[in-house]
């Protein structure tokens, strides 16, 4: 009864916290939805050969979430693998409700094998193509699926409503156990092996071996305008995208609203999400188009360098296409970070009086963070593969994070910090160098649970900047219970002097998740409005494994709804 008595009350106040919430203006009240995901092992078979997979509800990828901007979700999981597990809402704020984030060791636990756990939150001020996915480990390769929040019934879309929304996520299949592949790297100090391909909704397609059955395949009328909700889920490569002799507008980025423009080739971070409309030919020179994707990286390590191909169908009375005879569209060579730049600076918000852009334009405090690579030395009798004999790590401003053993939220929200954290994350660089030339020869990083403090309703200006140390590549950084704009962002080191100048606080684009361009620098605005800890990581897997993170600690506000909402009852044990 106890127990009960605790998810009731934790329901009450998210009830109560939702109608202050409906208060606000431009805010409206939804449904509740009810999801159940069942995480087991399924035999799945790609490339040739089978193997068992995580999965929810034996579906991989797994199952669509759909909501309406205003809704309550309540998904109950339960925990059949051996493996601990946890599920992050990809870019929902989760406004004063850590508890439902997911990320594991930071707002909670992860659910232990045998175990379940109720992630219960509303969506609020939100609209867009979002997405699911484990938080433990390298599990997301399997777990993850579409989060699509309909804009509510009172306002739709900016754009004419197209004929049909199809959701597509990009992938990555490893022939390998990737939890074996992470665990033998970080035992061995290098570069873990790379996945065997890419997928589109799980399929590799034609390109690779034993695959042309597993092809994805959209099949669209002349003339139809279709939304494709594109889901970058692969787990260590940002993507280039094209589809042959067809041109997209893009019209939303991480589920904020963009003025419209047109491109040829995408390209797409891990954890970032695109709407595209695609307006189908009246009188197509062919019956099938292939679509592509193919890697863009800078890395010195080895890459999955493949292409994966789905396939643009047209309806029409004629023969079915072999996939295998279709034209791929031309992308850029995989290091073309000019093309990854001139794409980028596209995006601009619509700044209009019903989507604003509420870029803080007074700042109340100057962060600026180093990302990149570093080195750990190996330990006493121990031969390592990394840079030298050393072990691979990662860090922001020299500080590799090392995973707790309890969740932060709870920690802070019982304000029991001694033993699991420190308030003296660095918030600018601890040793100053030319960050995008020569690197220093000490590339040891420094280890700590450590995270930033900020007083509730803290605007902040964050610099990220690029290193070259073990060499100079992109990190597509994710920021938890936040959204920011990215207000600039250029190649070498950042000048605090003139760099500013070319800030744009007009429209800047509203973003979750940016790629700190290679041997460059982005610099983003965010209100620091939302109580609690919140992760923020780069989203290849791989860096994150290495350290390649850190966290904000929120204070609550001074008015009741202001500050965070009490744990759940079933919240889980470490």
């Amino acid at each position: 009864m106890g127990a009960l008595r605790g998810r009731a009350a934790a329901s009450a106040c998210l009830f109560l916290a939702l109608a202050v919430l409906l208060a606000l203006p431009g805010l409206t009240a939804g449904i509740t939805r009810h999801y159940t995901f069942n995480v087991r092992m399924t035999k799945v078979t790609r490339l040739c050969g089978s193997k068992s997979i995580p999965t929810v509800n034996g579906q991989f990828p797994g199952p669509k979430l759909v909501a309406r901007e205003g809704d309550r979700l309540v998904v109950k999981v339960h925990n059949h693998i051996n493996y601990n597990v946890s599920f992050h809402w990809h870019g929902l704020r989760q406004l004063r409700n850590g508890w439902a984030d997911g990320p594991s060791y930071i707002t909670q636990c992860p659910i232990q094998a045998g175990q379940s756990y109720t992630y219960d939150f509303t969506v609020a001020g939100q609209r867009g193509t979002l997405w699911w996915h484990a938080h433990f480990s390298w599990l997301r390769v399997h777990l993850y699926g579409p989060l699509l929040i309909l804009p509510s019934r009172s306002q739709g879309y900016p754009f004419q409503s197209p004929h049909k929304e199809v959701p597509i996520m990009f992938g990555e299949w490893f022939k390998a156990d990737t939890e074996t592949v992470i665990n033998q790297a970080l035992q061995t100090g290098a570069g873990p092996n790379v996945s065997d391909a890419y997928t589109f909704n799980g399929l590799p397609g034609p390109t690779y071996n034993c695959s042309s059955k597993d092809t994805y395949k959209l099949k669209v009328h002349p003339g139809r305008t279709y939304m494709l909700r594109l889901i970058n889920a692969a787990l260590n490569n940002e993507l280039f995208f094209a589809i042959a002799n067809h041109t997209l507008t893009v019209v939303e980025a991480d589920a904020n609203y963009v003025k419209p423009f047109t491109a040829t080739t995408l390209v797409i971070s891990p954890g970032q999400t695109m709407n595209v409309l695609l307006t189908a030919s009246t009188n197509p020179a062919s019956q099938a188009f292939a679509m592509a994707v193919a890697p863009y990286t800078n890395t010195q390590g080895t890459f999955d360098n493949t292409t994966a191909t789905a396939v643009l169908e047209y309806y029409a009375p004629t023969r079915p296409t072999s996939a295998r005879t279709l034209p791929l569209p031309a992308l850029p060579r995989y290091n073309d970070t000019n093309a990854v730049a001139n794409f980028s600076g596209n995006f601009r918000s619509l700044a209009t009086a019903q989507y604003p852009a509420r870029v803080p334009r007074a700042v109340d405090r100057h962060v600026l963070f180093t990302v990149g690579l570093g080195t750990d030395p190996c330990p006493p009798n121990r031969i390592c593969q990394g840079p030298n004999g050393t072990k691979f790590a990662a860090s922001i401003n020299n500080n590799s994070f090392v995973r707790p053993s309890t969740a932060l939220l709870e920690a802070h929200y019982r304000r029991r910090y001694a033993g699991v954290l420190m308030a003296n994350f660095p918030t600018t660089p601890p040793h100053p160098f030319n960050y995008t030339g020569t690197a220093p020869n000490n590339t040891f990083v420094a280890h700590g649970t450590r995270v930033v403090p900020l007083a509730f309703n803290t605007s902040v200006e964050l610099v990220m900047q690029g290193t070259a140390i073990q060499g100079a590549e992109s990190h597509p950084l994710h920021m938890h219970g936040f959204n920011f704009f990215v207000v600039a962002q250029g190649f070498g080191n950042y000048d605090p002097v003139n760099d500013p100048t070319k800030y744009n606080l007009v429209d800047p684009v509203e973003r979750n998740t940016v790629s700190v361009p290679t041997a460059g620098w982005v610099a983003v605005r965010f209100l620091a409005d939302n109580p609690g800890v919140w992760l923020m990581h780069c989203h290849f897997d791989v860096h994150l494994s290495w350290g390649l993170s850190m966290a904000w600690m929120v204070g609550d506000g001074p008015l009741p709804n202001q500050k965070m909402l009490p744990p759940p009852s079933d919240l889980p044990k470490c």
